[in-house]
């Protein structure tokens, strides 16, 4: 497929490649070729004729800009691909060539096609994940009793540990995995099922043939074709659709955690990444922005396959073609915004001295629930509750840290003093120990996604 230096700059040249017109149409020709061997298995064509046509079903010996100009005309890609196939098996033998597509149909073709690159696509979006995954573990396990400011509204909330906001990153993207498997288990599935899905030209054999090809192709055996059955199918999609979603939420923290103002973290940098045509000063995160830009993308491409299911009969009358349209972009984002993070959490740059300083600046406001649950044991909870609002603006108009306030408060309240431990109450206000619980939470989660990560063996080429 052509795409634009925009829609380039969103994805990967490896995806791009994959659904280019050269793969598509070479994995149009993988079913015919597949097709003609089942069918001379069975004996419904001849030897002769499946070894003629498997000869010539090679991608490089056609005019593929010709086939694509043609199939505008014609409809379909498979009516011009299967007319020069045809024409090129009858240069060596013209009986051959009456037995070119045998019994079989352009959305055989096309769609078996498809189920073959996405394939492909399926294994490079598993191997991305992998990479990035493992990055966001490790970092997770350097950094599980790291203190940082957890976020609320985009407003400062507590303090928790950034090994447990990594492993919150990482766990969706080990679930799109799983998910991603087990859903192309099902829909990576042969089609093939003739003109109306009944293989009624092969008669009896047509079940076997199916068999052959599927076998042939290393497919799944569909229970029957599913030319306008389409819901595993757009299921497999919308499973891509979520992990960009998850890929989202990672770009969106990564961004705002970048930010001058905030500078926790840093994308890498050198050799031209990030700069500014115009600001000498600027480091740009490029990795979270073409993360952004591709999954920006994605809800759309989502939703025109869900709105292309309500295909018409037997064969659909432009759903179905627009489905074929929409399909790469789905993978050309996913692979994109996967590669970028990638690319961002292997040099991704941590600056913890900056994470303290940010929970620090705060004045120990973001503790006020912990002492307010500590003074609920001596005054019960709505009353320490409305205390702790009266403290943290005192302190915010003081522009006293709180932890002193409320030392003053409980010197100073009868029903306070002596019943609340200062020296307990003080330990509330270290970050290390507010970070404790995250941390905890982290080690067992990070235990649970090493052993489901290593369960996922590498994917058949």
């Amino acid at each position: 497929m052509s795409v634009s230096i925009f829609d380039s700059f969103l994805t990967t040249p490896d995806m791009i490649a994959l659904f280019d017109d050269a793969s598509v149409v070479q994995a149009m020709f993988s079913f015919e070729s597949a097709l003609a061997r089942a069918q001379a298995a069975e004996g419904i064509i001849p030897e002769t004729a499946a070894r003629a046509i498997a000869s010539v079903c090679n991608a490089q010996l056609y005019d593929i800009p010709a086939l694509v100009h043609a199939s505008r005309r014609a409809g379909s890609l498979a009516i011009p691909l299967v007319k020069e196939l045809t024409k090129t098996v009858a240069l060596f033998n013209q009986e051959s060539a009456t037995f070119v597509h045998w019994g079989s149909t352009s959305q055989d073709v096309i769609d078996s096609a498809m189920v073959l690159v996405t394939r492909q696509a399926l294994k490079l979006l598993d191997q991305g994940l992998e990479a990035l995954t493992e990055s966001l573990l490790g970092l997770a396990e350097l950094h599980l009793s790291t203190p940082i400011l957890a976020r609320t509204l985009m407003q400062p909330a507590q303090v928790t540990s950034f090994g447990f906001k990594l492993v919150g990153w990482a766990a969706p993207l080990v679930r799109a995995r799983v998910q991603l498997r087990q859903t192309a288990q099902r829909a990576l599935q042969l089609q093939l099922g003739g003109a109306v899905g009944t293989l009624a030209v092969m008669g009896a054999q047509g079940p076997a043939v199916v068999q052959r090809v599927a076998a042939d192709l290393g497919l799944a055996v569909p229970d029957a074709a599913w030319h306008t059955q389409r819901d595993e199918w757009v299921r497999l999609g919308l499973e891509v659709a979520v992990l960009v979603g998850s890929l989202n939420k990672i770009a969106t923290d990564l961004s705002l955690m970048t930010q001058g103002e905030i500078a926790e973290l840093a994308e890498p940098s050198g050799s031209g990444r990030g700069g500014s045509s115009a600001m000498p000063h600027k480091r740009n995160p490029v990795s979270s922005m073409i993360a952004l830009a591709a999954a920006t993308r994605t809800p759309q491409h989502a939703a025109a396959l869900l709105a292309c299911m309500g295909q018409q009969h037997e064969r659909g009358l432009g759903n179905w073609q627009a489905e074929l349209a929409e399909w790469p972009g789905l993978f050309l984002s996913a692979h994109g915004a996967l590669s970028a993070l990638a690319e961002a959490m292997a040099g991704l740059q941590v600056d913890t001295v900056r994470m303290r300083h940010n929970i620090d600046g705060l004045r120990g406001l973001v503790f006020a629930e912990a002492v307010s649950i500590c003074l609920a044991g001596a005054i019960g909870r709505p009353q320490a509750h409305a205390l702790m609002e009266q403290l943290t603006q005192a302190a915010v108009h003081s522009g006293t840290d709180l932890n002193v306030v409320v030392a003053d408060a409980v010197g100073n309240d009868d029903r306070l003093r002596g019943t609340v431990d200062l020296q307990a109450l003080q330990k509330l206000f270290d970050p290390v120990a507010a970070a404790a619980p995250a941390e905890a939470l982290a080690r067992g989660q990070l235990k649970t996604i090493r052993i489901t990560v290593a369960s996922l063996t590498a994917l058949p080429s």
